[in-house]
């Protein structure tokens, strides 16, 4: 009698781990299109993700180098001060847009040019990222807003 309550208790125990771990799996598979890393830069240029790989990219846009294409195609680079990367939009860019302010954009690299589906730009006149805040600290190019902010 003993062993068949302990042989339950087994199986059920078993079930359960067994459930989780399929409910984590799908989950993860689930998840897996819309978990978006964030990189700087020279993170992109030191170790280029896939073709495939959607992430964010963020940093400051490079003066002079906002280029408008042919319709809603627009050409620039994003830097944090120690690399630098081309980048390629199609779409209208947000109202705040500018160079030499913070931006984060969603694409994937192709090796040489990181084409952007979406683009993000600061709201307000203090505001950056804190991804991109903490990808200029670590290259020793940020500086603290004026107001404090």
């Amino acid at each position: 009698m003993k062993t068949l309550k302990k042989q339950r208790r087994i199986q059920i125990v078993f079930v359960a781990v067994v459930a989780l771990v399929v409910a984590t799996g799908l989950i993860g598979y689930a998840l897996r299109d819309g978990i978006n890393f964030f990189r700087s830069p020279s993170e992109v240029m030191a170790a280029p993700p896939g073709p495939t790989e959607v992430f964010r990219l963020g940093g400051l846009v490079e003066d002079d180098s906002l280029e408008r294409g042919q319709g809603a195609e627009v050409r620039f680079r994003v830097t944090d001060g120690g690399a630098s990367v081309p980048v390629v939009y199609a779409g209208v860019l947000p109202d705040l847009f500018e160079e030499g302010q913070g931006m984060v954009g969603t694409g994937s690299f192709d090796g040489q040019i990181f084409r952007a589906t979406e683009i993000l730009a600061k709201h307000d006149e203090s505001y950056m990222p804190k991804e991109v805040v903490d990808a200029l600290k670590e290259q020793g190019v940020y500086q603290e807003p004026a107001n404090g902010g």
